[in-house]
């Protein structure tokens, strides 16, 4: 760590950021040689399956962005193997504002999360990232307690079919209203900008579809269906383009949904621990019900 810190510098004060399931992520205080400070951010991979992959992907997608005018932290080092450090390891600078994860505001919020999605996908890097990939099957889908049958028995079968063609855009793949930070001033949540997005672990090449649908889920579980619904149609507004047919559109919203239904508990917990604590299990499995039954009303 220190040989990334410049000459006379020195590790002043650490803090764990909350909110991250497969990482650990601490800001880090770095006292300066002229005795002011400065802030970097530290992930590590305690679970290492998957740390070189994603870690070399973050690294690739942070040495990417500078200049795109895609707002996201710059890299100072990666250490994916865990050859320097004890776990595998990013470090990259700090970035002001928070994750805002309340009601209040979220109209205007729900725009720039558009906006900011669209700027995403307008880059056309060099050398694409790798090919998406989307683990949840027809098999492993996990019903809720008490939910519409008939309407998951449906939105089932829809990813049965095979995926519908698509043209390829640069996805984040894990773009949500917990990896994007916001300045609010206080009196005037209107006011709103977003000054960040982070954890880009998953970049990934795909349809712009599957990133509107994986943060139409969270905006649902977080605030309702209707927010979910609402805001493929805040991404055209801002100039996003998304798949022609129903049918289409419908397979990547309910893939996403489905997904959800395996880890609601591991999602839902971050949201408690950052205030949310109405957001219990069996609460976010009911929204998700609700979400997906409506996407099948929607759009079935």
């Amino acid at each position: 760590m220190s040989r990334h810190l410049d000459v006379g510098e020195r590790i002043v004060r650490t803090e764990a950021l909350h909110g991250g399931i497969t990482a650990e992520m601490r800001r880090l205080t770095i006292g300066t040689r002229d005795g002011g400070t400065r802030d970097l951010v530290l992930r590590t991979f305690v679970d290492v399956e998957h740390a070189e992959d994603s870690l070399n992907r973050e690294a690739g997608a942070l040495t990417l962005l500078p200049g795109t005018g895609v707002p996201s932290p710059g890299l100072v080092a990666v250490d994916p193997t865990a050859a320097h450090c004890e776990y595998p390891s990013l470090l990259m600078t700090h970035l002001a504002g928070r994750t805002v994860l309340d009601d209040e505001g979220l109209e205007t919020r729900v725009a720039l999360l558009a906006r900011q999605l669209v700027a995403i996908h307008a880059l056309r890097p060099a050398e694409r990232p790798r090919e998406y990939v989307a683990l949840t099957t027809a098999d492993t889908v996990v019903t809720p307690q008490g939910a519409d049958a008939a309407a998951w028995a449906a939105a089932i079968d829809v990813i049965r079919k095979p995926a519908p063609p698509y043209e390829g855009r640069f996805l984040h793949r894990d773009f949500h209203p917990g990896n994007v930070l916001f300045d609010v001033p206080p009196s005037r949540p209107a006011g709103a900008r977003i000054t960040g997005v982070v954890d880009w672990a998953a970049t990934s090449w795909g349809p712009a579809d599957l990133d509107v649908a994986h943060c139409s889920t969270n905006l649902a579980l977080l605030h309702g269906p209707a927010w979910g619904l609402r805001f493929a149609e805040a991404y055209e507004e801002a100039g996003g383009v998304l798949a022609t047919a129903a049918s289409e559109r419908l397979y990547w919203r309910v893939r996403d949904g489905l997904a959800f239904s395996e880890e609601v508990q591991s999602v839902s917990q971050p949201w408690r621990e950052a205030g949310r604590t109405e957001l219990t299990t069996r609460a976010v499995e009911e929204r998700l019900d609700a979400y997906v039954t409506a996407l099948m009303d929607a759009l079935g």
